[in-house]
């Protein structure tokens, strides 16, 4: 259960952020409105919202998820691996010291970004990508490691549709994951039921359980169905913006 979300509107400079999707130039108001939307769906989830001001300084910076990997009782600020992102991680820090007394960092010459990371229960599965290097892994699994947490590295670098971890993956709870066809043969999944994502509908594989709710992109019919065959209550929300700047529902909020 989650009770708080930290969050960050798109900036001005939106468009100019990271990006290889190709998918053309977002639109800021149009960036702003599903934001928006996004913000008020957490918020049916029971969600308490800790809102971070735009930052056009940091046109990526609306991707609060890279900044920190949270547990119940630590707090890990990362160090992403893009260096144009270092900034970020500052406001994140500040914000976090009202809810945690343990505060650690990924340190040089580590790199992480939180897409990397997926819980599975008392599990973290952690993604090598060309984001986070396997130092940066290695630090981020020696802190969980010490609250409790067994770790799985993932190699990501061969899986060149994938930005991060969390792009092609994401834990439903009831043991279940939603799996995209890249991913598919590692044997870490054995344990677990696969709800496999159609080719078509990749970027459908970046949902996110929030309590009782699943937040799902718009647009994607058959896992929407699968997800409701299965019982979840979801909740779609249209990406289409973010999507342009390789972003994805997770990406978008912190959550603790």
């Amino acid at each position: 259960m989650f009770n708080h979300a930290i969050v960050c509107p798109p900036s001005s400079s939106f468009s100019k952020g990271l990006t290889s999707a190709q998918l053309g130039e977002p639109v800021l108001e149009l960036a702003q409105e599903q934001h928006a939307a996004y913000c008020t769906a957490l918020k049916r989830c029971g969600i308490d919202l800790i809102k971070l001001d735009p930052d056009p300084q940091y046109p990526d910076s609306t991707f609060v998820e890279d900044t920190a990997v949270l547990t119940r009782n630590v707090a890990i600020i990362t160090r992403p691996g893009a260096a144009s992102r270092r900034g970020e991680v500052s406001s994140i820090q500040a914000r976090l010291r009202p809810y945690y007394s343990s505060i650690f960092k990924i340190q040089s010459p580590g790199t992480l970004e939180g897409g990397d990371v997926c819980q599975v229960e008392s599990h973290y599965l952690i993604g090598i990508s060309e984001r986070t290097n396997e130092e940066g892994a290695q630090q981020l699994a020696g802190f969980l490691e010490r609250d409790g947490f067994q770790v799985s590295l993932v190699d990501l670098l061969k899986s060149k549709g994938l930005l991060h971890l969390k792009s092609g993956i994401a834990y439903l709870g009831d043991g279940r994951i939603v799996l995209c066809p890249d991913l598919e043969n590692i044997p870490l999944w054995n344990k677990y039921e696969i709800i496999p994502v159609d080719p078509e509908e990749g970027y459908a594989a970046n949902c996110v359980r929030v309590n009782e709710y699943v937040l799902l992109a718009a647009g994607y019919p058959r896992m929407a169905a699968k997800l409701s065959t299965l019982g979840y209550r979801t909740i779609a929300l249209e990406m289409s913006e973010f999507q342009k700047m390789d972003g994805g529902l997770s990406c978008l909020s912190l959550r603790f």
